[in-house]
Parts: structure tokens; sequence; C-alpha cells
């Protein structure tokens, strides 16, 4: 198992390239699910657990890995499953959300496989645990589930939206007028917690739910304008990791289109790494902002408004 993250290098060239890497992984059953191998640190045997009290019922224990006290979470029982009992025979993978790390714990870790994002759909409508679902692909044909690890995690440790008060700005929103703020993200919770985070800068904001849907959008309303799209569209606020076409595609689509090339994009995303830095300047967006600081990213949004009205 531990050389099943090995060549990490490698693996970020796959990034803007519209393409992505699973580790797939299964909980209780024969269900597979995957996680993206770019918010995982490390996958290991479980190690000894320590209870704490009054510890949330999902969390399963902590442990002490490389010098960190990590929070180990029953992803079974945390998307309403039984919880996983055998923990000397299951393994935990450590993952990095939203600048913090978590511990998952899951009865078995199979293999990586790489897929296009074009091949990740939006889950089903009424798939029972759809809830927990951001996207489904099918591999070796069998359904294979992603879960929504920032709704999970809001769930045991909800995540503030609002501002600070020096950074609420009502006026923010009346200075662009009718223009509207598009923000794509394929999990409701990130959609909903930037949505709340945003509304006290009295904003009219679009939602999408992945980049092909905000692609989609912004060509509709392109065709209505006659000049730039900004004329109707101030800035785009998008995820990274999406089914069907990512952020960082997007972000190239849009910038390759006479027509939308002028709206600011600002990339908002759990994942982690050097090389996120190095893909914003090569896609052409604006700015990078790391899940989920409210003020950080009402100022950023506040700043790439503000440059708009200066240009």
């Amino acid at each position: 198992m531990a050389g099943i993250l090995d060549s990490v290098n490698q693996r970020t060239q796959l990034v803007g390239q519209n393409r992505l890497e699973l580790l797939l992984f299964k909980l209780i059953g024969r269900q597979r699910f995957g996680i993206n191998v770019f918010k995982v640190r490390e996958v290991m045997p479980c190690p000894r657990l320590t209870l704490l009290p009054k510890q949330d019922k999902f969390i399963k224990g902590v442990a002490h890995i490389r010098g960190q006290t990590i929070s180990v979470i029953d992803l079974s029982k945390a998307t309403g499953g039984p919880e996983i009992v055998q923990t000397e025979s299951s393994f935990v993978i450590i993952a990095e959300y939203n600048r913090s790390v978590q511990g998952f714990l899951v009865a078995g870790v199979e293999r990586i496989v790489t897929l296009s994002w074009k091949d990740i759909m939006p889950p089903p409508e009424g798939a029972g645990k759809s809830s927990y679902l951001t996207a489904v692909t099918e591999i070796e044909n069998e359904m294979v589930s992603i879960l929504d690890v920032e709704k999970i995690l809001n769930e045991i440790s909800p995540i503030s939206t609002e501002l600070s008060e020096g950074v609420a700005d009502v006026t923010v929103g009346e200075d662009i007028g009718d223009r509207v703020i598009m923000i794509a993200d394929d999990s409701t919770v990130a959609r909903n917690q930037v949505k709340r985070a945003l509304e006290p800068l009295g904003l009219n904001m679009l939602l999408a739910k992945n980049g092909q849907d905000a692609l989609n959008q912004l060509q509709g309303i392109a065709e209505g304008c006659q000049n730039s799209i900004t004329e109707k569209v101030a800035l785009l606020i998008s995820d990274i990791e999406m089914p069907e076409m990512d952020g960082y595609t997007l972000t190239a689509e849009i910038k390759q289109d006479e027509r939308m090339k002028d709206i600011p994009v600002i990339l908002h995303t759990s994942l982690s790494g050097v090389f996120n830095n190095a893909m914003v300047e090569k896609v052409g967006a604006e700015d990078f902002i790391p899940k989920f600081h409210p003020d950080e990213l009402a100022t950023a949004v506040k700043k790439w408004l503000k440059h708009d009205e200066v240009s």
C-alpha cells in the first residue's frame, strides 16, 4: 500500500487536461467509491485509534500520524451505511480538504485509475444515497460513486459563512448594478456556502452545477450580448473538480472565446498543492482561493470587481 501514491509529479501533469486519477475503495458491501488522488496524502492500514469524550458519532477516534493528531471518520456510517467494525482489517485514507487534514476509515482500498472528467457524470436523480454523491462514473461495467466529502465534513463540523463586519458591504452589489456573479461547483453544499458568504455584498448570483453547465449558461448569455459578456456577467467563481468539465478546462474555454475572455475567473477549490499556482497561470485565471474562508473569498471578489470597474 505504501507505493500506491508514488509518482505524484507525473500525476500533477494530468491537471488542466480535463483528466483525473481516482483512488478506488470500498465501504461495506461490493459498491466501489472513488476519491481524487490529489486530495490524498497517504493510505495506510488503520492505526490504533483513541476515543475522545463527546466526539461526533461519525468520528471513529483519533490517531497520531507523523507528528499530527488526525480525526478518523467512519465514511460508511457518515453516509448512512453500517458502521465499520473490523478496524484491524480496514484502511485509513489521509486526505486534505479545505485547509485541514482528515482520516477516512474505509473497509478496503483497491487501486488508482485514470479517467477523463467527461466520463464523470452527475449522480442520477433519486438514487439511494444520492444526497452524499457528487458524481458517478463507470469502471469495468460497474458504477463507481464519488462522495461529496464537503457535505460530509460540513455535517460533522459546519463551516461558518459569516463575513466579518469590516468585509460585508452591500454597496459592492450596488456598484455593479444588474450584472451577476456566476458560481460553478458540483457540491450543493459548497455552492450554498459561497452564495451565503457573498450575500452580504448585495450581489446577484447565478449557480451552475459543474463546468459544462457553467459554459453552456455563459455561451447562452453571450449570444444576447452586443459586445463582451461582461455587460451581464461580472465575475466567475469556479471549483476545479467537477464532473463533465473541470474548472481548469472551463477557464481555458472562456479565455479562448472572444466574447467571454474578459470575465475575471476566481478558482475556488479544496485541492491543495503548489501545482495549482502554475495551472492558474497556464489557463489564464485571475485568482486562486483555497476553500473555505468567507472573508478571504469576499475580499478577492471585491478586488476583482473593483479591478473590472477600473479597466
